[in-house]
């Protein structure tokens, strides 16, 4: 009898049987607020109507019809509204499946756009787990180890994350940007540098926001050696940071951005963007796929934008996020293993440490355990796996959000008592 490998391990025990809205129901008859979406991908919450009857439309027309064989509507369609939501300029767009598949096209284009070799990535960063996105990932060994050589070329900066390093915010950029510019100087020149990649909030490195003036600094430091700013959106974008996108914080134009996830509200695409001119330089046959840009994928993107738009879910992640924010900020005050509390929108981590200021996963970990009890559904993050990130669905309510606080802080009595 087949089973699923041993290496997958199960955040809880929930067994689905029908979802709704920021709700699972389970098969033991339990209903669960799911503060999880999938890691952050059904951003219209379960099931949305409009999504579901966009893709039960398209599944009776074409299931898969692929993209550079014969084009489809729902694709031509997508592309159209991701054009109002893209940062300007950013023109041209490649589809793809997951996440690393756009990743790993966002570091061949640099490359072969500008014809150097190396890409540098920061400290915390994930980016995927296939072998070049790996290479770019060091949210935690798990994600890179133990099936070497990965890709060389790769060259890793430090983050600016300011409670690791007990500084302040402004310090931490200062430091990492003159990092960088040593690295470019001793390790990377610029004109062997092709690329930067970074998240705009880290995902699997800790739900840590990248400080705006970070991200500004990259942008000149790009546009200074002719570097392609590459921004991965995979988990950060759709509205998740409360912006549509995670680097609007910043109010910079990245060269090339990257989203996935929750673009259409659990159904598997991705996609890379750029200017046509940049987007231009990448060698023929060097894009493709044969499952990039499905039709009924792309359909359910199509709603997906729709709602967002029409439900003006992208403020309500920010209202909502400010919600979940200052209720977690209150229960800092309250327990003393909470260390940290940060985030944007409805992308919130509560990072657990010890007396010592030490990374306490054990507590991090019971907490989302005793989380479940409560019925609430809850992932822990960052290498140290001491970080609960709380990801709602962006059409999240307001009493959803307390009913979730609320859930949250029995979870941490229990755990802590």
């Amino acid at each position: 009898m087949a089973t699923l490998s041993p290496i997958l391990k199960q955040a809880t025990p929930v067994v689905v049987d029908y979802a709704s809205g920021s709700w699972i129901h389970a098969t033991d008859g339990k209903k669960y607020l799911d503060f999880t979406t999938g890691i952050g991908v059904t951003s219209t919450g379960h099931c949305h109507p409009d999504v579901v009857a966009a893709a039960r439309e398209q599944v009776g027309k074409i299931v898969h019809a692929q993209y550079t064989t014969v084009m489809h509507k729902p694709l031509l369609e997508l592309t159209e509204l991701l054009g109002g939501v893209l940062p300007q300029g950013l023109d041209s767009i490649f589809y793809a499946t997951s996440g690393s598949e756009a990743v790993e096209a966002s570091i061949r284009l640099a490359r072969m756009a500008t014809g150097r070799p190396n890409i540098i990535s920061f400290q915390g960063g994930f980016h995927g787990r296939t072998v070049a996105a790996a290479s770019l990932t060091t949210a935690g060994t798990k994600f890179r180890s133990g099936f070497s050589p990965i890709m060389s070329g790769v060259h890793v900066a430090p983050f600016p994350h300011w409670y690791r390093y007990g500084w302040d915010e402004a310090t931490a950029v200062e430091f990492a940007l003159k990092e960088l510019d040593h690295l470019l100087m001793t390790i990377s020149a610029p004109s062997d540098t092709a690329g930067f990649i970074i998240e705009p909030v880290l995902g699997d490195g800790g739900y840590i926001p990248t400080p705006v003036a970070f991200l500004q600094g990259l942008r000149e430091r790009a546009d200074r050696h002719g570097i392609v700013l590459i921004l991965d959106e995979v988990q950060a974008g759709v509205g998740r940071t409360g912006k549509f996108w995670g680097h609007d914080w910043a109010g910079i134009t990245p060269d090339v951005v990257i989203t996935a996830k929750g673009l259409a509200s659990g159904f598997p695409i991705s996609a890379i963007a750029a200017s046509a001119d940049l987007m231009g330089k990448a060698w023929p046959g060097s894009q493709g796929g044969t499952y990039g840009g499905n039709a009924v994928a792309a359909a359910a993107g199509v709603a997906t934008l729709g709602v967002i738009q029409r439900e003006n879910l992208v403020e309500n992640a920010l209202l909502r996020g400010d919600e979940l924010r200052a209720g977690l900020d209150n229960l800092q005050t309250e327990f003393a293993g909470i260390g940290n509390v940060r985030g944007r929108g409805l992308m919130q981590g509560v990072e657990f440490t010890a007396a010592d200021n030490t990374p306490d996963a054990a507590t991090a970990l019971a907490v989302q355990q005793a989380a479940i009890k409560e019925e609430l559904l809850l992932l822990t993050c960052g290498p140290n796996g001491n970080v609960i990130r709380l990801i709602p669905a962006l059409n999240v309510s307001s009493d959803e959000i307390q009913q979730g606080l609320s859930k949250f802080t029995q979870a941490l009595k229990t755990a802590t008592s």
